[in-house]
């Protein structure tokens, strides 16, 4: 029997299978709303298997957006337009979730395909982080946050949350990686505080800790919270797996149920050691010392090697982003390759193979 395509229960929800699309921006907004691109892409993936759809990095404020073209959840019009799509998705048997996010000093920028997603000149604005060091010299200075701009924040992270609920997410991840803002403060290669947010790890954990728990509260305590972090900086000196860990049980401590574990994205001098399954060993090691639930990333392509990763305990779900763009309908393939029957749409069952 197949463990990738076995039920999945965290608190009360139950994801059909563990095979999960990761968060995948999109640069398609217009002022933060989704739209027809956003139904057409989220929903196929949906009909296509899925059992958790994660909607891309969302803003909880307009500056917390990495482009002027990302998702954003601080107004009512972006709510009232996502319910459409959490109602499509789960008629279609996937668990919608959305990861909450604030860009920090990577953001003002823009789209991958334009101006290589360098900074906006003009039309920026002034970026937020911890410390005040820009992400490489040709990116905005920005300006290091203040007790009252946390506090700010904290409470955009809230509201976006409840407006979360009220749009039909049923599982809410908070972006703590790839190098924006509360990854910002966890690692000493961009926090320079001199504060007691900076400096030891106690500190450097204590604002993305807050958010967190300003989460949870405002988050029904039947349904699961996710947290992505980057399990190492890929850069001497920065954050790194046993910082992560340590990481991981205050999270737990906190409420959250499972750690997505990604890697890198703060510094443009890191060294990826890029392979199949390279960052599964993150996944394996928190799951194994801290006792949580993990979500296995990082070039999972295949069928068989991300059953293995789940049958192996090594992770308890898959999340593929890449894959998923090629193939929205990864899922269908992968069972048959597995043997596995799983229930194909009815509108497709004359492809079934």
């Amino acid at each position: 029997m197949s463990q990738l395509f076995s039920r999945f229960t965290l608190r009360e929800v139950t994801f059909r299978n563990r095979v999960f699309v990761s968060p995948m921006c999109q640069y398609s907004c217009v002022d933060g709303v989704p739209n027809a691109w956003h139904m057409v892409h989220l929903g196929s993936r949906a009909v296509g298997g899925a059992g958790l759809v994660m909607v891309e990095a969302s803003g909880v404020s307009p500056e917390g957006r990495i482009s002027p073209y990302d998702m954003g959840l601080w107004s009512e019009a972006q709510r009232d337009a996502f319910v459409p799509i959490t109602r499509f998705i789960k008629e279609q048997g996937a668990v919608p979730g959305i990861q909450l996010a604030h860009a920090g000093r990577k953001a003002s920028t823009d789209a991958p395909w334009k101006n290589q997603g360098g900074p906006l000149a003009p039309g920026g604005w002034e970026p937020l982080a911890p410390s005040a060091v820009p992400f490489t010299p040709a990116h905005p200075l920005p300006r290091a946050m203040t007790r009252a701009d946390m506090e700010l924040v904290i409470g955009q992270f809230s509201g976006a949350a409840q407006r979360a609920l009220s749009a039909g997410f049923e599982v809410i991840e908070i972006h703590m990686a790839h190098g924006y803002l509360l990854h910002e403060f966890l690692s000493p290669l961009s926090n320079r505080r001199t504060d007691e947010y900076g400096g030891s790890l106690d500190n450097r954990l204590r604002f993305p800790l807050a958010v967190t728990q300003a989460v949870r509260a405002a988050w029904p305590a039947r349904l699961p919270l996710f947290a992505r972090i980057s399990g190492s900086d890929w850069a001497p000196g920065g954050w790194d797996l046993e910082q992560s860990i340590e990481l991981a049980r205050r999270l737990k401590d906190a409420g959250v149920d499972l750690i997505d574990c990604s890697g890198g994205g703060l510094v443009p001098q890191q060294q990826i050691p890029a392979g199949p399954g390279y960052q599964v060993p993150f996944a394996a090691a928190i799951r194994e010392r801290i006792g949580i639930a993990t979500g296995a990333v990082g070039l999972i392509t295949e069928a068989h090697q991300a059953e293995q990763i789940v049958a192996s305990g090594q992770a308890d779900a898959v999340s593929m982003a890449r894959e998923f763009l090629r193939d929205p309908y990864w899922p269908l393939h992968a069972a048959k390759r597995l043997g596995v029957e799983i229930a194909w749409p009815p509108q497709y069952l004359r492809a079934k193979i």
